[in-house]
């Protein structure tokens, strides 16, 4: 069984190095980092991989907004009459992963890739917009998961505890009823939430973008495709948590299951 995955890197992505670690200890055996540039420009062929991982990041420096010029690109720039989006929704098609983290999940919001309700990709249902705090969030944060939802890379995961990086997480629906129906359809699939408390949050600093419902991430109808705000990579080994050295933790970081889920997905498959 192929256990083949793809990191994109470029313009401005720079969690690459830790995504890479987390899949090489999740047990991928051909892990490629390759630039945007390369992957638009049709050198690199999607067909060789079964899960892609957009990093976290400043794609494009954020302007325009958190990883719309990005998104932008992959839309309109073409190669002998294709876009990579075109090649990205083949790669859907053919049952492949794909995950967001934080940088990375902007992008596949502002893309259209999730929630796609219905299976409708490409239209842009949600977006993240900036923190209600005004200014850049970089603290840990309790998360509960939605145990009903499709999503592949949760499941048997019940809370989890990770960092967040970002300007710009507050999830937002494009009209009324979007938040809602993300609720129903079980596709928010990440929340916020108090320490020792399973129902998410709006209350700042636990939730801390003012996201709304406390959504903290978004699956697509088929649960392949992920986008979450936390940066699972970040927490792989239990030295990776703020308070190893004053709590007994297990040696393995809980952000390393988001991988090996995604390892086992593709094993069942």
């Amino acid at each position: 069984m192929l256990l083949n995955a793809l990191v994109v890197t470029g313009h401005g992505i720079n969690c690459e190095i830790e995504t890479r670690q987390a899949l090489e200890i999740a047990g991928f055996k051909k892990i490629d980092l390759a630039h945007l540039n390369f992957i638009v420009g049709g050198e690199v062929d999607l067909r060789s991989y079964q899960f892609i991982v957009f990093p976290g990041g400043f794609l494009d420096g954020d302007d325009l907004g958190a990883a719309q010029a990005c998104a932008n690109r992959i839309r309109h720039s073409k190669l002998e009459g294709r876009n990579l989006i075109d090649d990205l929704l083949e790669f859907i098609a053919r049952g492949g992963l794909i995950l967001g983290i934080c940088n990375g999940f902007q992008l596949l919001a502002k893309l259209g890739l999730v929630p796609a309700f219905n299976n409708a990709y490409l239209q842009r249902d949600v977006s993240l917009t900036g923190n209600e705090s005004g200014r850049f969030e970089d603290r840990w944060v309790n998360l509960v998961v939605d145990r009903d939802s499709p999503c592949v890379f949760t499941r048997d995961l019940d809370k989890l505890y990770l960092p967040v990086r970002h300007g710009e997480g507050k999830v937002v629906g494009r009209e009324p009823g979007i938040i809602d129906m993300l609720i129903g359809s079980h596709q928010a699939v990440l929340f916020y939430a108090r320490p020792e408390v399973s129902s998410p949050t709006m209350d700042y600093p636990f939730n801390p973008n003012g996201a709304s419902r406390g959504i903290a991430g978004i699956c697509d109808p088929s649960g392949r495709i992920f986008g979450l705000m936390p940066h699972p990579e970040c927490y792989l080994d239990r030295t990776n948590h703020p308070r190893w050295t004053r709590e007994q933790l297990p040696d393995e970081g809980i952000g390393l299951k988001i991988f090996s889920n995604a390892k086992r997905y593709i094993l069942e498959s």
